[in-house]
């Protein structure tokens, strides 16, 4: 299944919205330093849908705030 993710890094809050069947977005504490950013979005995913991280794979959109994920359940 493929996913797309609003990402709001520098949050005050750590929250997931579900906007659609296949549309999130996700506000974190992290910075968009040294890919921390991106790892905490898989932690998040991955809480989300109650799987490994290793289950999900970035598609698109490593440097960008829009991504794409693939998840694998």
């Amino acid at each position: 299944m493929l996913i797309k993710v609003k990402c709001h890094p520098e949050s005050k809050k750590e929250l997931i919205l579900k906007k659609d069947e296949n549309s999130f977005e996700i506000f974190f504490k992290e910075k968009r330093e040294r890919g921390e950013a991106n790892k905490k979005v898989f932690e998040i995913l991955a809480k989300y849908f109650n799987i490994k991280e290793n289950k999900i794979r970035l598609i698109k959109g490593a440097r960008s705030p829009s991504k794409i994920f693939e998840i694998n359940e």
